[in-house]
C-alpha cells in the first residue's frame, strides 16, 4: 500500500484536465519510499519556457536595506532572483504568478514541472518568480527578518520592488486577481509564503508549504505576536475570520524538533499538524501531507509531490 496516493495521482493526472478534482481536501500519509514524479523529467517534445536570472542589491531596497547580525548597523547583501516565463505566455497580457522563497533551490525543478504541466493543460501558463532572501538564517539574520516576521512587509517588498523590476526588464505583467497568485516555500520560506497570503489576501490566495516553520522564530520580537509563527495555529487562525485561502502543506516524520515538547515552541511536526487542524476547523480548503521517514525540506518528497500539489493548489483557476 506504500505510495498508493502517489500512484493514483499519476494515473489520474495522466488522463484528466488539471482543473478536475484530482485530490480532495484532507490529510494524507505517504512514504517511507519515494520516487520522482514523471513531470520532473525534461521532455523534448513540448515547448520550454525561458529562465532569466539577475541580482538585487540591498542598497536598491527601501524596505530591506540590510542588517548586521546581532548588532546595529547595515550590512550589504546581494539577492539572486530567477524568473521563469512559459513559452505559452502572451506578452502584453497579465499572467498568473507563483512566488517561490529560497528560489534558487527550485530552478532545476520547478521550470521542468511547469513546462510539462502547462503543455498538458493541467496548469495555467504562469510566471514563476524564484527569489532568495537577503542571506543568513534564523534570528538576527536578514532571512529571519524577511521570512519569520508576522506582517505584510515582505509581501509589500515583492509587490513594490521585485515585481515592477521584473515587469520592466522582461516586458511581462502580472494579474492583480489574488486567485491567480500563489506563494510557495520550504521551512521559513514556507512561513513567509503563508504570511504573504495571511496579511495580504488581496494579493495572494494560494499557498504551498513544505516543512513550514510555524514555530517561534520571529526576530525581533513583536508583542502583538509573542510566539512568532506559532501564533498562526495557536491564536490567529482559530480566532480570525476565515480568509479566502487555499493551503497545501507538508511535514516530514523526522522533521526538525520532532522530539521537542510543546513548551519549546520549536517542534515542526507538531506545528504543521496543528496548522492543518486549525485550517480544517475554520473550513479552509487545505491539504496536509505527512511524509513517513522524511526529513526537513526533503527533496525526495518535493520531487514526488510537487506536480500533484500544484494541480491541487490551482484547481478551479481557468486556463
Amino acid at each position: 500500500m506504500k505510495n498508493l496516493r502517489f500512484c493514483l495521482g499519476v494515473t489520474l493526472m495522466a488522463s484528466s484536465l488539471w482543473t478536475g478534482n484530482l485530490f480532495a481536501d484532507g490529510e494524507f500519509t505517504i512514504g517511507p519510499d519515494y520516487r520522482d514524479a514523471p513531470e520532473t523529467v525534461v521532455r523534448m517534445d513540448i515547448p520550454h519556457g525561458t529562465l532569466h536570472c539577475f541580482t538585487m542589491d540591498s542598497h536598491d531596497s527601501r524596505i530591506y536595506p540590510g542588517i548586521a547580525k546581532n548588532q546595529p548597523g547595515v550590512v550589504p547583501y546581494h539577492r539572486p532572483v530567477c524568473v521563469y516565463i512559459p513559452n505559452q505566455y502572451r506578452f502584453g497580457t497579465p499572467a498568473p504568478l507563483i512566488v517561490v522563497q529560497d528560489g534558487r533551490g527550485y530552478t532545476n525543478l520547478l521550470p521542468v514541472v511547469l513546462d510539462n504541466m502547462i503543455a498538458g493543460h493541467r496548469l495555467p501558463p504562469m510566471i514563476a518568480v524564484m527569489i532568495d532572501s537577503g542571506g543568513g538564517d534564523a534570528q538576527g539574520s536578514e532571512r529571519g527578518l524577511e521570512y519569520d516576521t508576522l506582517s505584510g512587509k515582505y509581501a509589500e517588498f515583492i509587490e513594490t520592488e521585485v515585481l515592477p523590476r521584473i515587469g520592466r526588464d522582461y516586458g511581462v505583467s502580472f494579474t492583480q486577481d489574488p486567485q491567480g497568485r500563489a506563494v510557495m516555500g520550504c521551512s521559513s520560506g514556507a512561513a513567509a509564503a503563508f504570511t504573504m497570503a495571511w496579511f495580504r489576501p488581496d494579493l495572494y490566495h494560494r499557498v504551498l508549504s513544505y516543512s513550514g516553520t510555524y514555530v517561534n522564530q520571529q526576530s525581533p520580537t513583536n508583542p502583538a505576536s509573542p510566539h512568532g509563527a506559532w501564533e498562526y495555529h495557536e491564536h490567529l487562525i482559530p480566532a480570525g475570520e476565515p480568509k479566502p485561502l487555499r493551503v497545501w502543506l507538508q511535514v516530514g516524520e523526522d522533521d526538525l524538533g520532532n522530539q521537542k515538547d510543546e513548551a519549546s515552541l520549536h517542534n515542526w511536526v507538531m506545528a504543521n499538524r496543528r496548522m492543518a487542524a486549525a485550517l480544517k476547523a475554520k473550513g479552509y480548503h487545505y491539504e496536509f501531507t505527512y511524509s513517513l521517514g522524511a526529513r526537513h525540506c526533503d527533496m525526495r518528497v518535493k520531487r514526488q509531490t510537487l506536480p500533484g500539489a500544484l494541480a491541487w493548489l490551482w484547481e478551479g483557476y481557468p486556463e
